[in-house]
């Protein structure tokens, strides 16, 4: 879901907190550019995710929409490939599409747990739709979500692969992955599980969006069979991301589409995605109605980044977290801008990237998506 209500409420002096914040940590910030709107025979690109490969080679993804900004019509999942850390990038090709429809929300991940594949297989899991989320929503249209594979580090593609009938329930209308990265658990009793967080709509419209509810789906065969997970339990929770804790645990962080808290929700799963033990408002994260995105650094050390702004979808911000998610001990201000219009949104959607044990790579979007770029930050 990328449309968003305009929030009424301002964080004071946040912008200026944030420069702070930036000053006091090193901080490796050239910006490379990756898409650009009107290029590549795209109108708008939208949606970023992003994967680093064993070779260390970097696939960026994104929403390719051709005729307008709109988040139906003609569009398709594109992907663009670095060899150098994101300083320089490949031609861009098509990855999925869905006619002259809506192919969208790519949550790639590589399984690395496969013995038919030792060097790793991509996942792309993508939806379609053939009306506007407003009318999906309405019960008039659908949402459907596929997966693409590649053994070739994203050169060639599978055949897609619609897993609709088992991730997603006959009662539900809206339906959207992450977006971002997904995620694949590294260790313990759900070694090699990989977990999809996303979002559905279920019964008529409301107009504050409690009709939307978090979730996630998730495979223990390598893409062979999926299941769903229990619901978070939050009316309005939406666009999702998941990282891996100790102890077999699951860290969820969502939008609250409602808007009535102007912060990320979150959800802690005890059992490796399958249910969600204990929910609520994380208040150390500000939040104006956008996604974000979760990383790990280490099982315990966690990474972060949204629009820590209450009031415009600006001042992106990389938080790191050294316990688990409860607390964020370090900040940077990747990107933003001052006085900013009512109705202007400077940077958005973003999805982050483990360059090495001391550098997170981000991919985002900026300028009113104008444009996605690609940044790395030195954390350590």
């Amino acid at each position: 879901m990328k449309f968003h209500k305009k929030p009424i409420r301002v964080q004071s002096r946040l912008f200026a907190s944030l420069l702070i914040f930036a000053f006091a940590f090193s901080i490796y910030a050239q910006e490379n550019l990756v898409f650009e709107s009107g290029k590549d025979g795209n109108a708008t690109y939208r949606i970023p995710a992003i994967i680093k490969l064993k070779s260390g080679k970097l696939l960026a993804f994104a929403e390719g929409r051709r005729k307008g900004a709109g988040d139906f019509g003609d569009v398709n999942i594109v992907l663009k490939m670095s060899n150098d850390n994101g300083k320089t990038w490949s031609v861009m090709q098509n990855v999925a599409e869905n006619g002259e429809l809506q192919a969208g929300n790519p949550a790639p991940v590589v399984d690395y747990f496969d013995k038919n594949y030792p060097n790793g297989r991509i996942f792309l899991f993508y939806n379609t739709g053939n009306n506007t989320e407003q009318q999906v929503r309405k019960g008039n249209g659908k949402r459907e979500v596929w997966y693409k594979t590649s053994v070739d580090e994203g050169k060639t593609w599978s055949e897609p692969v619609n897993i609709s009938a088992q991730v997603k329930l006959s009662d539900w209308r809206s339906y959207a992955n992450t977006p971002g990265h997904a995620l694949q658990i590294r260790k313990g009793k759900f070694k090699g599980r990989i977990i999809v967080p996303f979002n559905y709509s279920k019964g008529e419209p409301e107009k504050d969006f409690s009709d939307y509810m978090a979730t996630a789906f998730y495979s223990d065969d390598h893409g062979k069979t999926f299941k769903i997970s229990n619901d978070v339990g939050i009316k309005g929770s939406n666009e999702s991301t998941a990282a891996e804790l100790p102890n077999n645990s699951v860290l969820l962080n969502s939008r609250n589409q409602k808007g009535d808290e102007k912060f990320r929700l979150f959800a802690r799963s005890q059992n490796g995605g399958e249910s969600w033990s204990e929910v609520g408002f994380d208040k150390n994260l500000p939040d104006p109605v956008c996604q974000g995105s979760l990383l790990n650094i280490t099982e315990k050390i966690i990474a972060f980044s949204n629009n820590a702004d209450q009031k415009n979808r600006n001042n992106l911000t990389l938080r790191i977290s050294f316990d688990e998610g409860r607390t964020w001990k370090q900040s940077f201000l990747v990107d933003g801008k001052e006085n900013l219009s009512p109705n202007e949104d400077y940077t958005a959607y973003s999805d982050l990237v483990l360059i090495d044990k001391n550098h997170i790579g981000i991919l985002y979007e900026k300028e009113d998506y104008k444009k996605i770029v690609f940044k790395i930050i030195k954390w350590k």
